[in-house]
């Protein structure tokens, strides 16, 4: 089989051309549906919409992963040098006449492509996100900066960036789990934006609020943490729960585990990683896993303790919570089903965007409380001698 360019920005063109028309479809739905509406209301349902397919595409990044479709097409961005798996199906069919259970089958490469062209899609519609900000903007009308959705548009050419090189590094587990990040980034970007169109501030007190961000911050380690076990398929290194091949404490390597700039299923010093390598990395995200339950437990607890729309937010985090901790279970007892594994994607991106939006009221709320000239401090006044 001859060997192919890992980069080949032949069909980029296409692949562009293509996200424009998929961009297409929810465009004229926001401009049909709010032609009539008030200044700002196409700007405000495409920001919605457009956190939707990001959520989505998410799922479908996940789904990509853990059917070991990463490599479905071994170059970038397209496949074999074509804009479509159609175009290349004999150096596909080759590759899997070569080995038929590798990293290169026919269906493999349609999740691939499928996932690059929503990826596409939606960096079309963040880009027209942007250019609308501006515009809103020039007509004195706009609810928020568009520095956020310029940042946006900045983040999603770096996304893009690092799923190139997930393809070309061969899904080096480092990469893999700065996409996964990369993704969940885009998705507080965006709720950030589309709660700026939402006049609901939400008032928190000081320690609710700092109690907040460390959940938020908790919550994006934890999220490496699972990205790292997915990227290293440490999954099934433990299969009982709650203790991990019969023990509480089982063996475990976490100088190997935790070499963050190695290949996949090497360890540090070259040689293949061992088991107890993997293993350290399962428990220290169940590790992990029971710290965040008990900081979201303890937000939701404080948040159920206030006004109506803080207890709205306390139930949201209890039910995913609840939603991760089963989907995180049935990986593990069940033998890392699919389902279960692309739900507990799912599930945190759902939280890492729930904290994002209330962290955003919360901030508005602040905001608007320092504008209001009665919360201002007086200016200080100095006796005389």
């Amino acid at each position: 089989m001859t060997s192919q360019a890992l980069v080949d920005l032949t069909p980029l063109l296409r692949l562009a051309l293509l996200g424009v028309v998929l961009a297409l479809g929810p465009l004229a739905w926001v401009w049909l549906r709010h032609r009539g509406g008030e200044p700002g209301s196409r700007l405000r349902a495409l920001t919605w919409l457009t956190l939707f397919l990001t959520f989505d595409l998410v799922l479908v990044g996940a789904f990509t992963r853990l059917t070991d479709s990463g490599l479905g097409c071994p170059d970038w961005p397209g496949c074999y040098g074509n804009a479509s798996p159609v175009g290349a199906q004999a150096q596909i069919h080759a590759a899997q006449s070569a080995m038929p259970t590798g990293p290169v089958t026919h269906g493999k490469a349609w999740i691939e492509m499928l996932h690059r062209y929503l990826a596409t899609g939606v960096g079309v519609l963040i880009t027209v996100l942007a250019i609308a900000a501006w515009v809103e903007v020039r007509k004195r009308r706009a609810a928020l900066s568009p520095s956020w959705a310029t940042a946006t548009l900045a983040w999603v050419c770096v996304q893009g960036a690092f799923g190139a090189l997930t393809v070309t590094m061969k899904l080096y587990p480092a990469i893999v789990t700065a996409h996964l990040l990369g993704g969940l980034a885009l998705l507080v970007l965006l709720a950030v934006q589309a709660e700026a169109f939402v006049p609901r501030p939400l008032a928190l007190p000081r320690g609710r609020h700092a109690l907040a961000w460390a959940v938020l911050a908790l919550c994006v380690v934890q999220v490496a943490l699972g990205g790292w076990v997915s990227t290293n398929y440490a999954v099934l290194a433990c299969s009982d729960f709650p203790t991990c091949q019969g023990a509480w404490w089982p063996d475990m390597d976490f100088q190997h585990g935790f070499t963050v700039r190695r290949e996949l299923g090497i360890g540090h010093d070259g040689a293949a990683i061992p088991f107890a390598a993997l293993t350290a990395i399962h428990m220290t995200h169940r590790i992990g896993a029971a710290v965040v339950f008990v900081a979201i437990a303890l937000l939701a607890w404080r948040l159920a303790r206030g006004d109506a729309a803080q207890r709205r937010f306390a139930v949201g985090l209890a039910a995913v919570a609840a939603w991760q901790f089963a989907s995180g279970l049935g990986n593990v007892v069940l033998g890392w089903p699919l389902v279960a594994a692309v739900a507990h994607t799912g599930g945190a991106a759902a939280l890492i965007t729930l904290l994002a939006t209330l962290l955003a009221r919360a901030q508005r709320a602040r905001r608007q409380l320092l504008s209001t000239p009665a919360a201002r401090p007086a200016p200080a006044t100095w006796a005389r001698s």
